[in-house]
């Protein structure tokens, strides 16, 4: 009864870490090609299993939330909470004042046939922008970039609501803090 008990209380124990993904690792727990996953940066994180909340593609870099709580990881991805994600993003070629109105106002996705949520787009450098979506569909950013005639050289994911990468170097993570976890409840309940 002793090990059916512990085992009980290491399932309940609730683990939130932030990971800062580098290139070249995939978000996935198992990767059947045998490349570097987000698995492999966080195994001294604990004992139970955890996983990302969302994904950042191989090319991209930047925030990751990993959790045991699958019900966090619902709250945070369900898009009709409109929950902010921040991105540094740079691109092959200059970055004009159409290009920065168009990607806000919205960018029909033809492969998906969907036009996008109105963002914040903001130009930081003649290459890079920021960008704040509420919605996550898949490849978004490269895919917005695309259709408005610019590729991707650089993605980074810098904030997922109240959660930033400061003081967390490339793939390295630490536990949430409880000011942090704190904040997200207060913004997961609106």
């Amino acid at each position: 009864a002793s090990d059916v008990y512990k085992r009980q209380v290491s399932i309940e124990r609730k683990i939130y870490v932030l990971l800062n993904k580098p290139k070249d690792t995939v978000t996935t727990s198992d990767d059947p090609q045998a490349r570097r996953t987000v698995m492999d940066l966080v195994k001294g994180a604990c004992n139970e299993r955890i996983y990302p909340v969302g994904r950042l593609d191989k090319n991209s870099r930047g925030l990751l939330l990993m959790t045991n709580q699958g019900d966090l990881v619902n709250q945070i991805m369900r898009s009709r909470y409109h929950h902010e994600k921040e991105y540094i993003v740079r691109v092959d070629r200059p970055i004009d004042a159409v290009f920065v109105e168009r990607m806000a106002a919205g960018v029909y996705l033809s492969e998906l046939k969907v036009t996008t949520r109105p963002c914040k787009v903001e130009k930081l450098s003649k290459f890079t922008f920021r960008i704040i979506l509420t919605q996550g569909l898949n490849r978004q950013i490269r895919r917005m970039c695309m259709e408005c005639g610019y590729h991707v050289r650089d993605l980074e994911r810098v904030r997922i609501m109240n959660l930033t990468l400061d003081g967390i170097a490339e793939g390295q993570y630490r536990p949430i803090t409880a000011a942090e976890f704190a904040e997200l409840q207060k913004l997961l309940r609106g």
